[in-house]
């Protein structure tokens, strides 16, 4: 595969500002390129422990987080070994690359730091909402960076970025229909509830602490046919 000439020419006006950037900006960027992943997975652990006190679901989503990751990182590999895109730091003439260029055959599109990063964020939103204004950005920057160190196209890390966000939370929704009941299953065992939390205590329908046979909380909740026949027959009206 050939990078399009448009892409080659973004990547060399984006590493020549990046050649013409301080050294510490440069040892930054080498640094932040993976530190990025390591706080995704800090993330996915505070994730499980979050979930402990959740449901089911919220639980079988953290835990998936980690695997719906790896599918996409394996749709990124096998993308890369089929398309053989070579490395602008070693096709573009001149290249002004900040950190060595990987070996050959270590292809360039997509990018599998772009992937895993975009994946990361995306699994943990559909799990976390409220955290989305965080790892976004975060996986955006990671993904630009990859440019700006000087091993990728723009294409690379924009199609992996895209290719994480698709793959990895269509994994974890499907597989935490499977999930969730294992998760619901384990709890109820002494080393799962250690594990997994306990959850959300759940009411047994028909039990209420105010209306008979209503939800707790819910006066205003009208009567049904075993509220009737529980008054002996007296038609119970709706409390006003």
């Amino acid at each position: 595969m050939r990078a399009p000439e448009f892409s080659a020419d973004l990547y060399r006006e984006i590493t020549e500002f990046a050649h013409g950037t301080p050294s510490w900006v440069h040892t930054f960027a080498e640094i932040g390129t993976d530190a990025g992943l390591l706080v995704f997975a800090v993330l996915f652990v505070v994730g499980w422990w979050r979930a402990r006190a959740g449901d089911a679901r919220a639980m079988g989503l953290a835990l998936l987080a980690p695997v719906a990751v790896v599918a996409a990182y394996l749709v990124s590999e096998v993308s890369k070994s089929a398309l053989r895109e070579e490395r602008p730091c070693r096709a573009v003439a001149g290249a002004m690359n900040i950190v060595a260029c990987p070996a050959p055959g270590d292809w360039s599109f997509p990018s599998n730091h772009a992937t895993i990063a975009a994946a990361s964020a995306a699994v943990i939103v559909v799990a976390w909402r409220s955290m989305a204004g965080v790892v976004l950005p975060l996986a955006a920057l990671m993904a630009f960076s990859r440019v700006f160190v000087g091993v990728h196209y723009p294409h690379d890390v924009a199609a992996g970025f895209v290719l994480g966000v698709v793959v990895a939370p269509l994994v974890a929704l499907l597989l935490v229909r499977l999930v969730a009941p294992v998760v619901t299953a384990l709890r109820g065992v002494a080393a799962g509830a250690v594990l997994l939390g306990a959850g959300v205590p759940t009411r047994a329908a028909g039990q209420a602490a105010g209306t008979p046979g209503g939800p707790v909380g819910d006066p205003g909740a009208a009567p049904t046919l075993p509220d009737v026949m529980a008054a002996g027959g007296r038609r119970v009206e709706p409390p006003r």
